[in-house]
């Protein structure tokens, strides 16, 4: 099966995105989960997040990846954890999860496209949906990029054909439009930035440099040269990414 810039990528990754595991345990601290309280972590991509919420909080997780390769290597990382046995994966889309299980004490989202449902993409209306699969008193983990500056119009288009992204006061004003409380909001540095774009790239060239005859790699040169290239122009000046602790309130009816 061919592999992808984002299965090399993302192997050598610890949190898939802009953003250190720092970070996400500190959100997760101050939430005062208790060991073997019910989380989902939708979008997992290697299951970095998955399982450090096992490993070094006892939380019983539930991690969904929809893409079969990545789920290939997240299962593999599972399987490799000492927690193994507190986390279950599911290959598939998030809305299957949601619609079957009983409310979450944590949901976490970092990065995963739609993930309330296929076709869900505008903030408030994801926000609502999850809100609704959070228990009271519960906690939504959010973590987006989001525009800092205005981009141009190509490049605003070729972002929304997968995702909608709001500026960081706008992710926060949804946030609360469904009837979150926003507990913390924090912008990653721009080591962050550097360490998420420098790691996939010389990891996908890496890869490449070993794999010469692939068919593959022509394409991900070039992959990774045109992603070079943006997250040195366009992306760097418009995009930042924000890490969002949303709490659900402890009545249903707020909001």
């Amino acid at each position: 099966m061919p592999i992808a810039f984002n299965h090399i990528a993302y192997e050598a990754l610890d949190v898939c995105n802009a953003l250190s595991m720092t970070a996400v345990e500190e959100a997760v601290a101050t939430t005062g989960l208790a060991a073997g309280a019910r989380a989902l972590d939708i979008g997992t991509g290697n299951a970095a997040v998955a399982i450090r919420l096992a490993e070094r909080f006892g939380l019983e997780v539930e991690a969904v990846e929809r893409d079969p390769q990545m789920a290939d290597l997240a299962a593999r990382r599972i399987a490799a954890s000492p927690a193994s046995d507190n986390v279950t994966l599911t290959i598939g889309h998030s809305g299957d999860v949601l619609d079957r299980a009983d409310p979450w004490s944590l949901i976490v989202v970092i990065g995963a496209t739609e993930a309330a449902a296929p076709g869900v993409r505008e903030a408030e209306a994801v926000f609502r949906q999850l809100r609704a699969r959070i228990a009271p008193g519960g906690w939504l983990l959010w973590g987006e990029p989001f525009w800092k500056a205005e981009p141009s119009p190509p490049f605003r288009q070729i972002v929304e054909l997968t995702n909608l992204y709001e500026s960081h006061d706008g992710w926060q004003d949804a946030a609360r439009r469904a009837g979150f409380e926003v507990a913390s909001a924090r912008v990653s540095t721009e080591a962050e930035h550097s360490h998420y774009v420098e790691t996939m790239d010389r990891a996908v060239r890496d890869w490449a440099a070993m794999n010469p005859d692939r068919p593959e790699t022509p394409g991900l040169i070039a992959r990774a040269d045109m992603q070079q290239a943006v997250f040195e122009g366009e992306a760097a000046r418009c995009l930042g990414f924000g890490l969002y602790l949303l709490r659900n309130p402890e009545s249903l009816n707020a909001a």
